[in-house]
């Protein structure tokens, strides 16, 4: 009803769309109903650009709710339209029938072409491959900005770095840690609590990061299962690993802030926000390379004192204790330490960069109307 309910508007305030831009498969009935239910005249000329978020959510029902549509069953229902393995799939029609398909990075844009990552609708994607597009989403720097955070307890920018190990002083005698960690490398993990997010990889790892003569901070919440297991390894290293098992939006800021690194091993990661954060608050990430996570974080080179992070590719625990480990090698040498944080705190994720990329599309979905 939100889908017929959308094309309806043009009309009632008489207005002619050039574009609509619909997202996920809620919006997936959108472009169908464009071409063959709602050819008023506001619309006659409209096109449509279908962005898909995570692959993993797909809008699949029992065929019978096609007649919920609107849409003719012989013309729509079929393999080169919304029947997906005899279901209907809200997603596919999206893909198949939309003029223009983005997603949330370049690299999941090309991860989701393959049988990997794109959870069985890898040949739907193969088949409008040339008008796929990866465009990064950006991020809003007037709530995640540690110059002006009202959540940590000192300011700073990459100008003066100086409050930082003040926040991180903070965050230590608020979570109990041992003390001495204010001059070893503190790991942070602030995320849903989910396999997606290679929290199994985290819990694999802790005694390796214990052996490192670090200490892990983990805010988040998920299922019971996995938080048992959490509790389990934090009981073997009390004071070194710390665990806040909901979410705090205020203690996460603190955490961004007063953490050295943050860990992001995803399985999958179509684009992830926490990273770019992290950099903005010279919190170095380590993460798997993938996705967004690829596309943002670049692996530090001393030779050239380029790269803001450290990355993995196989989603293996020993994968992660070697990032984790290059990272704390080069903790040790402040100068070098100093650079990679800089590097990823004079970074520009802002929402500029992603809003020129749409602009360009949609100019390109313009020439093709003349």
């Amino acid at each position: 009803f939100f889908c017929h309910a959308s094309l309806c508007i043009p009309e009632a305030i008489s207005f002619s769309p050039d574009i609509v831009h619909c997202h996920d498969w809620q919006t997936g009935l959108v472009a169908a109903l464009i071409k063959g239910g709602y050819r008023h005249s506001y619309l006659q000329r409209t096109m449509s650009i279908f962005t898909v978020h995570n692959v993993g959510y797909q809008g699949i029902f029992p065929p019978e709710k096609f007649s919920v549509t609107g849409l003719p069953l012989s013309d729509f229902f079929h393999i080169e339209g919304f029947e997906y393995w005899g279901k209907l799939s809200l997603l596919k029609g999206g893909i198949i029938y939309s003029d223009a398909i983005t997603t949330v990075s370049r690299k999941y844009a090309e991860e989701i072409l393959t049988p990997e990552y794109g959870m069985g609708m890898e040949g739907v994607f193969l088949k409008r491959k040339d008008v796929l597009h990866g465009i990064l989403n950006g991020v809003e720097y007037e709530h995640w900005n540690p110059e002006t955070d009202t959540f940590i307890p000192s300011n700073y920018n990459h100008k003066d770095i100086r409050g930082k190990k003040d926040c991180k002083r903070d965050l230590i005698t608020e979570t109990g840690l041992d003390p001495s960690m204010l001059n070893r490398p503190l790991l942070s993990m602030v995320t849903r609590l989910d396999t997606q997010k290679g929290i199994d990889l985290v819990i694999a790892a802790a005694d390796n990061i214990v052996q490192m003569d670090a200490a892990l901070i983990i805010l988040g919440k998920g299922s019971h299962d996995l938080h048992e297991r959490l509790v389990q390894t934090a009981m073997r290293h009390p004071d070194r690993i710390k665990l806040r098992l909901d979410f705090d939006e205020c203690l996460a800021h603190r955490i961004m802030a007063g953490s050295d690194m943050i860990l992001i091993p995803s399985r999958y990661e179509p684009c992830g926000l926490t990273q770019m954060y992290a950099l903005k608050y010279g919190t170095v990430p380590v993460v798997r390379a993938t996705g967004g996570l690829d596309d943002t974080v670049s692996e530090f080179d001393v030779k050239t004192g380029r790269g803001n992070g450290f990355k993995f590719v196989p989603y293996r625990s020993d994968a992660l204790v070697s990032a984790i480990k290059r990272a704390c090698d080069f903790f040790s040498d402040t100068s070098t330490w100093h650079t990679i944080m800089l590097n990823g705190m004079k970074a520009d994720f802002s929402w500029d960069g992603s809003v020129k990329e749409y602009m360009k599309l949609y100019n390109s979905l313009l020439l093709e109307q003349e």
